[in-house]
């Protein structure tokens, strides 16, 4: 029985040696109070606030995981995602590929999410965008790597399975969708370019929290006033007949003291036209789209 002991207690000792924990970060990938601060993920930057369709923010403070090819993906809706490689290598990778940073939006549809700033790569960051699929429940289902540092990961839902679920416009305040409509018209009416238009959804669209500004933005010099100059209809017509009123003490001086002159009375030169006042009814698409 002794010796039976002394075996067990010799094997214990050997094996000891060898053993090695795994430790992977808790919750959000980034404060494991049970890693050495050296050894915890540092990210770059905070993330965005959470933006978006309402139905969606519950998904924040939960997380998915997917295992595929040797390394465990865990994303953070609205927080993070991180890769953990499944290896008992003493140096066995764990890093961040994105932190929650805007949406991608395109013809009033949110079509993923963007999350940047994550760890170093080279030259740049790596970063990931997260493509939403209807599904019967919310999980990770494909991770890819189309380019080096850039990652593409699909996440199933029911949360989009409404086909106006991921629709921009509803989302947007009474405010932003009252310069959408505008910006509606303008476009409807020839007044500015499909480019400025698409500058002008940008600006909407940064303003609701939707995107982040990638540049700072430059405003346009105003005009000086000046008054002898017509700035608008109003001041035009105003200038119109003071300049009628001029000519017509013009005329009469000229035929009180008997002296020729061209007449054009009766015959105006239309100096202005009547402009009808637009309808106050938006026309052309108000930026929802029919998906039946």
């Amino acid at each position: 029985l002794h010796l039976l002991c002394l075996i067990l207690k010799m094997i214990s000792h050997t094996y000891a040696g060898k053993m090695k924990i795994v430790e992977e970060p808790n919750t959000f990938g980034l404060n494991n109070p049970f890693l050495s601060q050296g050894s915890r993920l540092q990210p770059k930057v905070d993330p965005s606030p959470v933006s978006g369709p309402v139905h969606l923010h519950h998904l924040s403070g939960r997380c998915f995981s997917l295992i595929e090819s040797m390394y465990k993906y865990e994303f953070c809706p609205f927080h993070n995602i991180t890769q953990h490689e499944q290896s008992f290598r003493w140096n066995a990778y764990s890093g961040i590929l994105g932190i929650w940073h805007e949406w991608e939006i395109v013809n009033n549809t949110f079509t993923g999410m963007w999350m940047r700033d994550g760890d170093t790569c080279g030259t740049r960051n790596r970063e990931t965008k997260v493509i939403l699929v209807c599904g019967s429940s919310s999980k990770l289902s494909q991770v890819s790597e189309p380019s080096t540092c850039l990652y593409s990961i699909t996440f199933e839902t029911p949360l989009v399975c409404h086909p106006h679920s991921l629709l921009v416009y509803p989302t947007l305040s009474e405010k932003l969708q009252k310069e959408w409509d505008e910006a509606e018209q303008v476009l409807y009416e020839g007044l500015v370019t499909e480019q400025g238009y698409k500058g002008l959804l940008k600006d909407i669209f940064e303003e609701a929290g939707l995107l982040k500004s990638h540049e700072v933005k430059a405003s346009l010099p105003k005009a000086k006033a000046d008054p002898e100059s017509p700035n608008s209809l109003q001041k035009c017509k105003e200038d119109y007949e003071k300049q009628s009123e001029e000519l017509e003490r013009l005329r009469a001086l000229l035929t009180q003291h008997n002296i020729p002159f061209d007449s054009q009375q009766g015959k105006r030169a239309n100096f202005y036209t009547t402009v009808t006042v637009r309808s106050e009814h938006l026309r052309g698409d108000t930026g929802l789209i029919d998906m039946h």
